[in-house]
Parts: structure tokens; sequence; C-alpha cells
């Protein structure tokens, strides 16, 4: 989970990497979770604020922030002091970090020295158990995670169930009570029986978003390091979407741009064609036709290399009714404008010296060997031998192979 979803928590001492240490472990056979004895009995907070409690759980699963509302519910539901979400590390050693509400204030311990000692360690999953399920009362005053911690912070009755996710995570939730406010009755562990499963379900869907937005951001990455710029338009044309390699290019205005919201080409006889092209992507679902992918040539008022354009239908499906609906992908691919890939990835995958590899970078860039010799400030005689080096290493005969091999490569997706 990205650091900056916790940044505006005021939570401290957040490692970035606390979620991926506990990452695709085996998943053991899940305990079917406990049904609560009956409906009157989970209602212990009356259904208005049950509501409110379902609803900032599932909206955790968008917005990592709303772990501190939906605990600070909890909390104040079960008339708890510390309601708290526990990730363990399936290595054995069940030391995790804690995302904990304690009433107005709300943190991430990346570290709990005293979760060795706890008297939940190891308990049947998707179980609700109080203490008294676990040792009983004096055997609770008497053990060191009681007296080195929970008696100096006033937690004399625990609420605990321990989950695990599809992937292989294990998660503890705990409810606390002060010495005043008494035990947990059957109530309270009925209404929490009664979220397990959401709160399992929402888990999931958590650790599925954020592997997704990875996934995502490398695919987007990827193309913006291939300076392939990608725009999104609605149902209506609109532009709704665009990466970062498509709003440089838009924003330049050099042969195409936005307009309105639309896209346009500048020149007229372009723009007709690129219209043209986004109508027949546009209708092409309701003639139901598969798929439509076609290309044109954008002429550049610079005078430099044209735009390559290549718009695509995207097909519908019924969660993605309504507007501002992903219609039509429009790919524009700037042919002058891709870096150079870092040298020593270039050097390692084609086993070149820094000074092959340099030689081979500006050829693919387009220069002669002449040009690169000069470039380079090396005598043509060194680029040619060189070149020669290079041909041996890579097994290709003639120049434009060599360009050929160099633009196809992954080297380009090094670049950051």
């Amino acid at each position: 989970m990205p650091k900056s979803d916790y940044a505006s928590f005021d939570f401290y001492n957040y490692r970035s990497d606390a979620l991926q240490a506990i990452a695709g472990f085996p998943v053991p056979n899940a305990v079917e979770p406990e049904a609560a004895s009956s409906p009157e009995q989970a209602s212990v907070i009356g259904a208005e604020a049950l509501s409110q409690l379902i609803t900032a759980l599932y909206e955790s699963a968008m917005d990592p922030q709303n772990w501190k509302v939906f605990l600070e519910l909890l909390r104040s539901s079960a008339n708890g002091n510390y309601a708290s979400l526990v990730v363990r590390d399936p290595h054995g050693e069940n030391v995790g970090w804690v995302i904990s509400a304690t009433g107005g204030r709300s943190e991430v311990i990346p570290y709990d020295p005293y979760a060795q000692w706890s008297p939940f360690l190891g308990i049947v999953k998707d179980k609700v158990l109080t203490l008294l399920d676990v040792m009983t009362e004096a055997e609770w005053h008497s053990c060191r995670y009681y007296t080195d911690w929970c008696k100096g912070v006033d937690i004399e009755h625990i609420l605990a169930v321990d989950v695990m996710t599809d992937n292989g995570c294990s998660y503890g939730w705990r409810i606390t009570r002060p010495a005043a406010a008494g035990a947990f009755d059957s109530a309270h562990l009925d209404m929490v029986r009664m979220l397990v499963p959401h709160l399992k379900r929402v888990l999931n869907m958590q650790l599925n978003l954020h592997r997704d937005r990875q996934v995502i951001s490398l695919y987007g990455r990827a193309t913006a390091q291939l300076m392939m710029g990608v725009v999104i338009l609605d149902q209506t044309g609109k532009m709704i979407e665009a990466n970062p390699a498509a709003t440089t290019i838009l924003n330049v205005g050099d042969g195409i741009r936005v307009n309105n919201g639309a896209l346009e080409a500048v020149y007229a006889n372009d723009n007709r064609r690129l219209q043209r092209l986004i109508r027949d992507a546009l209708l092409s679902p309701k003639l139901e036709s598969v798929s439509m992918t076609e290309g044109m040539s954008i002429t550049r008022q610079s005078g430099q290399l044209n735009w390559g354009v290549v718009v695509q239908n995207i097909s519908p499906d019924e969660w993605t009714e309504g507007k501002q609906r992903p219609s039509v992908a429009v790919f524009v691919r700037d042919a002058t404008g891709r870096p150079d890939p870092p040298v020593k990835l270039a050097q390692q995958l084609f086993q070149l010296t820094p000074a092959e590899t340099s030689l081979a970078i500006q050829l693919a860039n387009g220069l002669s060997l002449e040009e690169a010799a000069q470039t380079l400030n090396i005598r043509p005689n060194t680029a040619r031998a060189h070149l020669r080096s290079i041909f041996s290493k890579t097994g290709v005969r003639r120049q434009t192979e060599l360009v050929r091999l160099f633009l196809n490569s992954v080297a380009w997706l090094g670049n950051h």
C-alpha cells in the first residue's frame, strides 16, 4: 500500500513496505465464521449506526483513510477505549503493524514489541473470542502482556478475532475496554460475528484493488517510457483521461490538440480523417463489430516527423453505462521524442562495452556512422571498429538490422 495513502492520517512510524512483507503465502483451510445468535442480538447500536459502520468498512476498500473512520465508529459503538486492526507477519514472528483508533486519535505502529506475549496468538481463524475464552482472570492479571502493557493503558477486557485473506495475509481485529466499562456481553460478540464476513470481504477487495493499481501503474510507466501517448474518450467523444506522454503532446499543440474537451488535428484534412475514425470507433459497438482499430498520420506545423495515431474502440460492458463511459482509445506515438535507453541496461542486454553501447544508441536514433562518430567525438575508424565488434556480439550483419534490434529491445523500458 503506498505511503501516501496513510500520510494524511497523522499516523506515525509507518513503513511503506509493511504490506509487501506479508504477501504471497499459501492460504490454510478457512474456518466458517460463527453465526450470530439472532439479528436482534446483533443490533446493539441501532440500524442507522450499524449502517454507518458497514458503510465505513466498505469505503475502506477504496480509500485506506476510511479505516480511521471505521475503527473509531467500532470503538465508540462497543464503548471501548481502543479498536485496532493488526497485521500479522505469516513468517511466524507474529509481529506486524497496528492501525488503532483511540478516541479522537489514530496511529499506525509498525512494530508491536508486546505482540509476542499476546494471549491471542494462534487463535482459530474467524472465531470471535474474549479473554475468558483463552485464560482465567488470574492468568490474565499475571501474564506479561497485561502487566507490561495493558495495565498501563487501562486495557482490562479484549474482544478478538483473526481472519485470513485470499492471498495469505493474516489480520487481527481487536476491541478493548477499560475496567470501568465492564466485560463485553453476548450482544457485542454477535455484532462482531456479523461483521467478520464483511471485514474479510473488504480486506480482499483492498488487496485486489492495490494489486490492480500497481499493475495499471506499471503499464502506465511502460507506455510513458516508450513515449506513447494514450487518450481515453467517452461515448460523446470528449476526453476523460490522458497519460503524461499524451498530456505533453497535447499541451504543445503541434499538429494535434484539445479543443473544448475534444481531440482535433490542426490541419483540416487531418482533422476530417481523425474525426471520422473517432466516429467509426464510437459506432462500432452499436454495429456489433468486435473491434475497430484504425491508424493515420497527422502533420505537425513544426515540420518534425508526423505523429503516428491509432484509434481503437473500447468494448462496453454492463457495468460502464451512463456518462463518461470509456469508449475510444487514441494512441499517439512520438517517433522523435523517445529518450535514450540507460547505457548500463543496454550494455547488459547486449554484452557491449560502454563505448560500443553509446555508438549503438546513436545509430538507433537515426544517425549515420559518421554523424555518430562526430557526436561521440571519436574517429571514424574507431567507430567502424566498434561497429564490427557490435555486429559480432549481437549476431547482426547490417546497420539497419542493428537499429531494428535496438528499437525493438526492452532497453527503452529502463527510463524513469
